[in-house]
């Protein structure tokens, strides 16, 4: 069943609140990060262009801006391979976020490992030492789009969760701590199992914590998942180039979430859990909760699975609905969010690049574009910035 999209909620609607905070980047410094030794690059722009040949370094600006959110960023990369081949083994990447006029300094890096210390990640505000990424989403909140996600419609179900999950953690910074217990979680109960544990006592508090972090996490992203769908169906146009999507949640518990109360639905997966210790013994996982959930998208206006389109309508599709998540992440957070978007416009015909910058603007944040050819970025808006890319530099289109 597709989420009722005029489902109460206790909130205001979230479209119905307009983004009160339009950070803006005005500085970027890079210091041994990927193919940066060092980088100082101002900017003023709304929409700012990359443009450059493959592998000139497009993407690793994208990426060290990425770096302002909890996980490991856009390319969902182990943070020392991040570090600049023939550098120190750690890497530094600073942003001046203009918000109101006011500026404030981010900073994120990684400290490399010394004869004491393995390497650690940093973080800081203001100079100052914070806790963890998610001090970041107080000033900015970003989403993104790339190349890697073009099969997410007919690839494998886990790669739908991830981009889930990224969805829900871009207005609410707390779900990554969630489904990295999760994850804890589930491996303690696999790993009780495959050891033959024949003490229930162990079984059970490792599957009272894992019903507790499942529902936790499942409930998430069904409300998001129940958010955006609303959003989507009171935005919906017919005539617009990137069609809207249909959202489902899939999954077990996903099922009952709207049917009962979290605490019913813990004791309902203990149960389960209880009674498949020797099916999921076998299989050498669990087989059953949000960890083997799906999200499931259909064409809206063809009323197809998702799946099923052509790769053309799949990506329009799949800009359609990462646009109405950035106008959720505005809406819900009141920062409207920095969006990247990787080598994007080559895959559209001129009319169809002129909507997309169009609706790029109305979002009302900051937006990052890259591509190869200059050519593709025609429609922009004139007051578009725009900076060519070369290997180690980056110079005034």
């Amino acid at each position: 069943m597709l989420p009722n999209p005029a489902a109460p909620s206790s909130e205001p609607h979230a479209s119905l609140r307009a983004a009160g905070q339009r950070p803006h980047v005005r500085r970027l410094v890079l210091s041994d990060f990927r193919s940066y030794p060092t980088l100082d690059l101002a900017m003023s722009g709304q929409l700012v262009v990359l443009t450059g040949d493959n592998g000139a370094g497009k993407t690793n600006i994208l990426e060290a801006l990425s770096m302002f959110t909890a996980g490991r960023g856009l390319r969902r990369a182990e943070l020392s391979e991040m570090a600049r081949i023939g550098g120190t083994g750690g890497w530094a990447v600073s942003v001046e976020v203009e918000t109101d006029g006011i500026r404030q300094q981010l900073g994120t890096g990684l400290e490399p490992a010394s004869a004491f210390n393995p390497a650690q990640r940093r973080y800081r505000i203001e100079r100052a030492p914070v806790g963890s990424a998610r001090a970041f989403a107080d000033h900015l909140r970003i989403v993104w789009l790339t190349p890697a996600m073009d099969g997410l419609f007919s690839g494998p179900a886990g790669d739908r969760r991830r981009f889930l999950d990224r969805l829900v953690l871009a207005v609410d910074s707390d779900h990554g701590t969630r489904v990295n217990g999760l994850e804890r979680a589930l491996r303690n109960r696999n790993r009780l199992l495959e050891e033959g544990s024949r003490d229930s006592q162990w079984l059970d508090a490792a599957e009272r914590e894992l019903a507790e972090l499942a529902v936790a996490v499942s409930a998430a992203r069904h409300e998001t998942a129940s958010r955006l769908a609303a959003l989507i169906a009171e935005e919906r146009d017919e005539t617009s180039p990137f069609p809207w999507a249909e959202l489902a949640l899939e999954g077990d518990i996903e099922r009952l979430i709207d049917e009962m109360p979290a605490l019913e639905i813990e004791e309902r997966y203990r149960a389960l859990l209880r009674d498949n210790r020797g099916r999921d013994a076998a299989a050498g996982r669990t087989l059953i909760g949000p960890q083997a959930s799906d999200l499931v998208v259909r064409h809206g206006p063809k009323q197809a699975d998702a799946d099923r389109c052509s790769t053309g309508e799949q990506k329009a599709l799949l800009v359609g609905l990462v646009l109405a998540h950035a106008r959720l992440v505005g809406a819900m957070s009141g920062i409207a969010p920095l969006v990247l978007l990787d080598e994007i416009a080559a895959h559209f015909d001129p009319s169809r690049r002129a909507a997309l910058y169009a609706a790029l603007e109305r979002l009302g944040g900051q937006v990052f574009l890259t591509g190869a050819d200059p050519a593709a970025f025609l429609e922009a808006p004139e007051k578009t910035q725009v900076f060519k890319v070369s290997a180690g530099r980056v110079d005034a289109g």
